[in-house]
């Protein structure tokens, strides 16, 4: 039989260790952009440092730091109008006719109007309490489910159910504890969402039913269907609630890139026109100060790229974990160990 103890959060399904989890998706987004850019900065110092020629020298004989400002700036031009460009073609799909609104409306109402009949009370409006309904009635049919197998004859069904039942129940808590605190727009309330392993909780339940099918009765078979139900309606939400946040995460991005352009593009310019070989003369730190100089003004320069690069990090991450819906698991890491399939 399998261990039902393995820890099925995503940070426990996931083949990374937590350094690169919190690089990936767990960390701020501007801690990540700040760690990027102090990262070039100090390559670009100690470059310049042990750099066989003096760089003073260098920039008096060649013109390399006025091309690479050149390119800075075409480049920070250029990228900022192909992201507002994206963006906005992206968030076109929001406008549309009445027409395509209102059965835009109607499915959101009818998909809501199935969820109510199912858990048996109108649903809550707000996201976090809404996945929380539906994980507190996944527990709860659980629970049921077992209590209804409890007489069952078949020793192995009862071991394997009792087990798949004690870890959907173990997983359903430590998410529903954490939805409490969970808002919507924020990257939590996704990443709690996706703590819940509910792909393999889906097809578990449909595997327990599909192999023990000739040991159960009527009752015991509507158990399962009410708890295979809920988890069927658990996988569309939550990827209806992905889609609103990356629409919400690209209006950030661009709102991210032109607030750092500016500044990016002023001291790409500043240092293109009024710096020169001659300038800011002295050594701080045994480090020649033109280097402190022009290291700042090319990390600064690359701020943008870095926003773009810590937020499509994220957001590619998030798409790869939960490309498929439904009972397809996709990483071996997110088959659970509470049921033995081999049987």
């Amino acid at each position: 039989m399998g261990d039902a103890d393995k820890d099925e959060s995503m940070v426990g399904r996931m083949d990374e260790s937590r350094i690169r989890f919190w690089f990936l998706l767990n960390g701020d987004r501007w801690v990540i952009t700040g760690m990027l850019t102090l990262g070039l900065f100090v390559i670009l110092v100690v470059a310049g440092t042990v750099g066989p020629s003096s760089f003073r020298s260098v920039m008096s004989n060649t013109n390399q730091v006025g091309i690479a400002f050149q390119a800075f700036i075409a480049s920070l031009i250029t990228g900022v109008t192909l992201v507002v460009t994206i963006g906005q073609l992206v968030l076109s799909q929001e406008l549309g006719s009445l027409k395509s609104q209102r059965e835009r409306m109607k499915a959101t109402v009818e998909f809501r109007q199935d969820v109510d009949s199912l858990i048996g009370t109108i649903g809550l409006p707000d996201p976090a309490a809404f996945l929380r309904q539906l994980i507190l009635t996944s527990k709860d049919r659980a629970e049921v489910l077992e209590d209804v197998l409890a007489e069952n004859s078949d020793d192995e069904l009862r071991d394997q159910v009792d087990q798949f039942v004690v870890a959907l129940i173990e997983n359903a808590n430590e998410v529903e504890e954490q939805l409490e605190d969970a808002e919507f727009g924020e990257f939590n309330l996704l990443r709690t969402a996706m703590n819940y392993n509910h792909s393999w909780k889906l097809y578990g339940a449909l595997w327990l039913r599909s192999e023990y099918d000739d040991s159960l009765d009527d009752e015991e078979r509507n158990a399962f269907d009410e708890l295979i139900d809920v988890l069927m309606f658990f996988g569309p939400t939550r990827e209806h609630f992905k889609a609103l946040y990356f629409q919400w995460e690209l209006v950030r991005l661009i709102r991210s890139i032109l607030i750092t352009a500016f500044p990016a593009l002023a001291v790409a310019i500043a240092t293109l026109l009024y710096l020169a070989p001659t300038s800011f003369p002295g050594v701080t730190l045994g480090v020649a100060n033109i280097i402190w100089i022009v290291s700042a003004s090319s990390a600064i320069s690359i701020i943008p790229f870095f926003v773009l690069t810590s937020i499509v990090l994220r957001i590619a991450t998030i798409a790869k974990r939960t490309s498929a819906i439904g009972p397809f698991i996709l990483h071996e890491s997110d088959r659970g160990d509470d049921i033995d399939l081999e049987n």
